[in-house]
């Protein structure tokens, strides 16, 4: 009877041993779990600069949104922007870098950069995607904008101190890994406890049964003449003397006892040396990707590794965002025939035939005025992934006083300069745009002519030999559609100019400017250029005395309506053509064109 005691003691003990480590574990997910945020501040002794930048490595730390408090004194701007560009807006410019979040986790690393003094205003440049502005303080959530690696760029106005008091909260990635195990260990020894006293008595009723003789009958000598031991004869034990029938009860029922606790260790031992396993792995730390370094210039990509995808230098919102204030600005000066309010948003091509445009509109009253920039209807875009400068992108739109979409040409100079409208061009009637790569697509050199039939450079000259030569040789090379009639309109004015000229003599030229000519690949593997003709017209008097007349838009810009020398008209000539990729048999296509006067002078 004394087994009894010590097999309700143990039981007992392995109840409150499993209640003291399940409560341990639920303790480690509810009052002893870890904060869910961790807060990480820059020091506060940075030197003051005027503009601070917070790079990805920054931004991607534990992954997903984050909050971020700044404050500074007076008004400022946050503005997101990719990692390339904002080192490229801020070129030279003494700033502090916030590189990286610290050990603990509970500061922001910090490195100053010296420079010049003071920078523009970031405020309204089109290099960012988003803006936020603040004055003294903004707790600001940030959620990327797109795919790919970001920045932050943080400034007064160029000449203050920019924000320098950052903090970013992180969601807490701490955890608690004996948990779990410690709530399963708890569990099992709170069950093999509660099991054990019924198992004790289930195997003790089994013992007098496996002690007496095989064939039944009676103890005693009666046993001593079966000729085989039998098991418990194996079991005596070797030292001491006579075993009696209580010894041997007590020493079966404790094996049992003893068999569960070393089950319950065995399992105990198990789930612990797993899960040391487990978290031991899971706070080793994986090899790291392609570091960054400085305000997020990525490293070379080791041999063999893939090179990250190309990124275009706009995202929809930035392109809507530019397209509705060049239309916006087109739209000022047009009703108002004033250049200067051109200036924020056009430049080139575009800016010289308006500028004309409207000096002549101011004494010729029925000259055409130039056709009306909508962004209203963004009907397509080709968005380099050229990422070094100057950057062009075309949009084709649509709207009020577009009879057809309009090819749309903004080019950006320099970081710090906004996107401006160098050309527009109709698109040619019954004309397709091609078909661009989502997602931006490569931009060649205009002399490039991999993959292509033509090079930009070679499909412009022949554009300019086809308006100027009815029987050019790329008559059949260079073609427009059916009812595009630039091309023809074109030739057919040049004809009747020279038969009905008779005592003038006329020539026409039409040379491709160069410094003017993009190409972009086009889904098929061919190619869209886009690019200005210079279309000069030449008329001199057959023989001295013959009179010219001039015509009234010319008139307005040369300064008489008469010339006895002869007289330049020069036009710009705004055109988009299509190029096929090597091996098609197709030819090349105009697709948009337009030319517009913007010079005459006597000779």
């Amino acid at each position: 009877m004394i087994g009894i005691p010590v097999r309700l003691k143990t039981a007992v003990s392995l109840v409150l041993l499993g209640l003291l480590t399940l409560l341990a574990g639920i303790g480690q997910l509810t009052f002893w779990a870890p904060a869910e945020t961790v807060t990480a501040s820059a020091p506060g002794d940075s030197k003051a600069a005027p503009l601070t930048v917070i790079t990805p490595d920054v931004l991607t730390h534990q992954g997903g949104s984050r909050q971020i408090n700044i404050k500074g004194d007076g008004k400022f701007v946050v503005a997101v922007g990719r990692p390339d560009d904002v080192d490229a807006w801020v070129g030279k410019t003494a700033h502090n870098s916030i590189t990286g979040v610290s050990a603990d986790g509970k500061s922001l690393q910090v490195a100053g950069t010296d420079g010049e003094a003071t920078a523009p205003s970031p405020a309204g440049s089109d290099m960012w995607v988003q803006t936020e502005n603040a004055n003294g303080q903004l707790d600001y959530t940030f959620t990327p904008p797109a795919s790919g690696n970001w920045s932050l760029l943080l400034a007064s106005d160029g000449t203050k101190p920019a924000p320098s008091s950052v903090s970013i909260t992180y969601a807490n990635d701490a955890t608690m890994p004996w948990a779990v195990p410690l709530i399963v260990i708890g569990a099992i020894l709170i069950v093999a406890g509660a099991a054990l006293p019924f198992v004790s008595k289930f195997t003790r009723g089994r013992g007098p049964r496996r002690g007496g003789p095989r064939g039944g009958g009676s103890t005693g000598a009666g046993r001593d003449s079966v000729g085989e031991d039998t098991p418990q004869d194996s079991e005596k034990p070797l030292i001491g003397g006579d075993t009696s029938a209580g010894d041997t009860n007590k020493g079966m029922a404790g094996g049992p006892a003893l068999r569960i606790s070393l089950i319950a260790a065995a399992v105990v031992t198990a789930l612990v040396g797993g899960t040391a396993a487990g978290a031991q792995a899971a706070e080793t730390p994986s090899p790291s990707g392609s570091a960054t370094t400085g305000s997020g210039s990525a490293t070379a990509s080791p041999a063999g590794v893939a090179a990250a995808p190309a990124v275009p230098v706009l995202v929809d919102a930035q392109l809507k965002r530019i397209l509705d204030q060049v239309a916006g600005a087109v739209t000022a000066g047009d009703a108002a025939r004033d250049a200067s309010k051109l200036a924020p948003r056009v430049d080139g091509t575009e800016l010289q035939v308006r500028t004309q445009n409207y000096k002549i509109r101011s004494q010729v009253a029925t000259h055409e005025a130039r056709m009306p920039v909508r962004s209203s209807k963004l009907l397509g875009s080709v968005i380099s992934t050229q990422r070094t400068w100057p950057r062009t992108v075309i949009a084709l739109t649509q709207g009020d006083g577009n009879v057809v979409p309009q090819v749309l040409t903004l080019v950006q100079a320099s970081p710090r300069e906004n996107y401006k409208l160098k050309s527009t061009s109709p698109l040619q009637p019954g004309t397709s745009f091609p078909a661009i790569p989502l997602g931006g697509t490569a931009q060649l050199a205009a002399g490039d002519k991999t993959g292509l039939q033509y090079s930009g450079t070679e499909a412009m000259a022949a554009l300019g030999d086809r308006l100027t030569k009815a029987d050019s040789a790329f008559k059949d090379k260079l073609v427009e559609g059916t009812n595009s009639p630039y091309i023809a309109d074109v030739l057919d004015y040049q004809a009747s100019t020279v038969k009905s000229g008779t005592n003038g003599d006329f020539t026409f030229t039409h040379t491709p400017s160069p410094a003017d000519t993009a190409v972009f690949r086009t889904s098929d593997g061919g190619a869209v250029v886009v690019g200005k003709l210079d279309f000069n017209f030449t008329s001199k008097p057959k023989a001295d005395g013959d009179t010219l007349t001039v015509d009234k838009a010319a008139a307005v810009l040369a300064g008489g309506d008469s010339t006895k020398v002869g007289l330049v008209q020069t036009f710009s000539e705004s055109v988009a053509i299509y190029i096929p990729p090597a091996g098609s048999t197709a030819p090349m296509k105009l697709v948009a064109a337009v030319r517009g006067l913007v010079g005459a002078s006597f000779q």
